[in-house]
């Protein structure tokens, strides 16, 4: 593994887990971050022993925004770009086979919530604190978050959140069906650990084939998302892990992967 300036990475039983290292500037996102975010997610998407990606912050925030030093000059073009380089990269991570968990250790604000959004789904520490606050900055979200959060959230939590700025209580995400779980602070990591190694002790492909069906279903009719089900029930018989999951079931025993 390729060393980072603004990321750590851990691997441990299946489990990879990026800490988000700028903790100085509440882990802003800039140009310098996409990129080498980027080059991890190349090197992860090519990793077979890694089944389950966790995302969380170093220090006081999981991500406090997008870096406003680095966007208060851009002119269109630039600002363009910058947003499609967010949109592009968070695409690229929610695309990803395995799933990926958002460990949200503190602030989650603007580019940070909307790098939450683009995980599979969202533990919360009770100190926790999420919004979209670009009204404030005369701008609104740049990352998708106008889609994603209205998609997870509904119309009117997307609405509410994005037109008035407004900073919310991870219990209040928790009711908005945004995060799934809260946990107090000191059991953040432990809880999300726990269903990280929860999820790979399971057939790696069942898991996958699973987060893409539901994706792709999300996309489509009901009709057309239920044929995909069969399909991908039906073709995940071919894998050598599916024959080994169920004579383990029938045999009272624990499946050797």
């Amino acid at each position: 593994m390729m060393e980072f300036k603004n990321l750590k990475v851990e691997i441990s039983e299946g489990v990879a887990l990026i800490t988000i290292n700028r903790p100085a500037a509440m882990n802003a996102l800039n140009s310098a971050f996409f990129a080498e975010f980027n080059d991890l997610l190349n090197i992860i998407g090519k990793e077979d022993t890694i089944r389950i990606l966790v995302i969380t912050g170093e220090g006081k925030a999981f991500v406090a925004g997008a870096d406003i030093a680095e966007m208060k000059n851009m002119n269109f073009d630039q600002a363009c770009s910058f947003s499609q380089i967010g949109q592009k990269t968070f695409l690229r991570l929610e695309k990803l086979e395995m799933p990926v968990i958002a460990a949200v250790n503190g602030f989650a604000l603007g580019g940070g919530f909307e790098l939450a959004l683009a995980c599979d789904f969202r533990i919360a520490s009770s100190a926790a604190k999420f919004g979209q606050p670009e009204v404030s900055l005369g701008l609104i979200p740049g990352y998708a978050g106008t889609q994603r959060l209205s998609r997870l959230g509904g119309m009117g939590n997307a609405l509410y959140l994005i037109l008035t700025g407004e900073m919310i209580t991870a219990e209040d995400a928790l009711h908005m069906g945004l995060v799934q779980k809260v946990v107090p602070p000191e059991m953040l990591m432990e809880e999300v650990m726990k269903i990280a190694r929860k999820m790979a002790s399971n057939g790696s492909h069942a898991i996958r084939k699973a987060k893409e069906v539901i994706r792709k279903g999300r996309e489509i009719s009901l009709k057309e998302g239920s044929q995909l089900e069969a399909e991908t029930f039906s073709q995940l018989f071919d894998y050598p892990s599916t024959k080994e999951g169920m004579a383990a079931f029938l045999e009272k025993r624990k499946p050797n992967w």
